[in-house]
């Protein structure tokens, strides 16, 4: 069961980097902007530790936050977050307003399922390499999964699994492959460790030799 994130707002009309400085100092705040919906953007400040901790659930970046400001509630999906560069601290926000009736463009993570248990990598010593970790997608926002799954229960030893191999819930679609297989990208495939690669292909070689020097003999 998906979380429900509700995110405290202010009004805020002191604009400028300045005001921006001490609305973080002092109050403990971020600035951050509510847009789209078809009505005008609204500078707001929240506050800091609240939406430091929900990011810390992935979940909160693929799924339809509640902005409360002021008493009134509005639907909203987050857009932008900007960090500090090297301090743990966030300085600004977007959130773009949705509409249960028109689709959404959100990033999706992607989970790996059975990973410690398909025979490729319990028995055959593979690694499960992944090559893409989320996925944009399309859809209702009703339809917004928190996350998409790939079962590598079946999945064999140098097998490569791409986008068009995942399995979507209803209503849901892939950006880059909504319209063609151009970007038909990777996401995962099971491989042998480099160095387990090298380790057969030297004992290949040397059982070859010895074949051969038998036959020579």
């Amino acid at each position: 069961m998906s979380q429900e994130f509700v995110i405290e707002a202010f009004l805020r009309d002191d604009q400028g980097k300045g005001a921006s400085r001490r609305l973080r100092r002092e109050e403990k705040k971020i600035p951050a902007v509510i847009y789209g919906g078809g009505k005008d953007a609204v500078s707001v400040s929240i506050w800091h530790n609240e939406l430091s901790k929900a990011i810390e659930n992935e979940s909160f970046f693929s799924q339809v936050l509640t902005i409360n400001l002021d008493g009134k509630k509005e639907s909203v999906i987050i857009k932008d977050l900007q960090r500090h560069p090297y301090k743990p601290l966030l300085n600004h926000a977007d959130f773009q307003r949705i509409s249960q009736d028109e689709v959404i463009h959100v990033h999706v993570p992607i989970h790996l399922l059975n990973e410690d248990a398909a025979p490729a990598i319990k028995t055959y010593g593979g690694v499960a390499f992944r090559l893409l970790t989320e996925v944009e997608v399309v859809c209702l926002p009703k339809d917004l999964p928190s996350f998409i799954e790939v079962d590598l229960m079946d999945v064999e030893m140098d097998q490569v699994i791409h986008l068009s191999d995942l399995q979507l819930p209803e209503g849901v679609q892939i950006v880059a492959i909504q319209h063609d297989l151009e970007h038909d990208q990777a996401v995962v495939s099971i491989n042998k460790p480099r160095g387990a690669q090298v380790d057969e292909e030297a004992e290949d070689a040397e059982e070859e030799g010895g074949e051969e020097g038998e036959k020579e003999a």
